[in-house]
């Protein structure tokens, strides 16, 4: 028996192509209206991040002697970049080098440490894994100035005085409780499904951690990598206090080899300033977004 196909009802175009013909990856494109005092914000704090470092940079291209009657706002007549190589033949590699053990140090304990000590604080459903998820947090509240006294006193039992260790291990500890805070709110994020396939598979805890959970957090770890490198690399307190020969010194403590008795030179000093930066800076521009993304609780996803 033949079915009559003529009398079937037709699809009615009403205009532009039904939904099935819309090819896959096609976007809607959706207009958006301007936004005049979002504009003029962003404008003057772009104004406020960008006049300091224009000041900072002219006045490293500013000779010593004419650097205090400029206006640090004017580029320099005669641009020099003597100060730029009076940093680097004074030591500046020393002080790198240290800086990048030190924040590679810290990065390192503090991953160690802090992916598997969130981990168990969200799978781990037990009294003793919640105190010591609050314990870590009490420490986001103590500053590090209440306990530098404590800290020297031990330091100086262990011998660590005047060492990488004695910067290291602080900078890592103060580190850590934003660390664990960000690490648990992007584990979370992993769905209790995963887990379940995991372990109906036969995967151990250990197997989890290193098959789902490092890999499905990559945002927040990277948001941890570059929070513990900026306090590695910005820290002052702790080598100021923790060390005192020339061998253990950072690039934050470098900057006072252009303060002298008699007056600093300022042109020498902005430009070690403006050298300690760019390396930070370049780490910053390149994971900028897994930092504000593992900050705003999105890291996992």
């Amino acid at each position: 028996m033949s079915l009559d196909t003529s009398r079937r009802p037709r699809a009615v175009r009403t205009g532009g192509r039904p939904p099935s013909d819309r090819p896959a990856g096609r976007r809607r494109h959706w207009t958006r209206r301007p936004n005049p005092v979002a504009g003029i914000g962003s404008a003057l704090w772009l104004v406020v991040v960008i006049v300091p470092i224009y000041a900072m940079i002219s006045s490293s291209l500013t000779r010593q002697d004419k650097a205090l009657g400029k206006n640090a706002l004017v580029p320099p007549t005669d641009p020099t970049f003597d100060n730029y190589n009076t940093v680097l033949h004074n030591g500046f590699g020393h002080l790198l080098l240290n800086t990048v053990v030190v924040a590679a140090a810290v990065v390192a304990v503090v991953l160690v440490l802090c992916v598997p000590l969130s981990y168990v604080a969200v799978r781990s459903r037990t009294f003793w894994s919640g105190a010591a998820f609050r314990l870590f947090l009490l420490g986001v509240a103590i500053p590090a100035q209440a306990v530098v006294v404590p800290l020297y006193l031990m330091i100086a039992k262990l011998n660590l005085y005047d060492s990488l260790l004695a910067i290291i291990l602080p900078t890592a500890a103060f580190a850590m409780p934003v660390s664990v805070l960000i690490l648990t709110g992007t584990l979370r994020d992993i769905s209790e499904e995963m887990y379940e396939a995991m372990a109906l598979d036969g995967a151990s805890t250990t197997r989890m951690l290193f098959q789902l959970v490092i890999p499905m957090a990559k945002g927040g770890i990277s948001t941890v990598v570059i929070y513990s490198a900026l306090q590695a690399w910005n820290g002052f307190l702790f080598p100021l206090i923790f060390t005192q020969s020339d061998g253990p010194r950072v690039l934050t403590l470098g900057l006072f080899n252009y303060v002298s008795q008699f007056g600093v030179n300022i042109p020498a000093l902005l430009a070690s300033v403006v050298l300690s930066g760019i390396p930070i800076f370049a780490v910053y521009l390149v994971a900028r977004r897994a930092l504000v993304g593992g900050l705003m609780g999105v890291g996992g996803k």
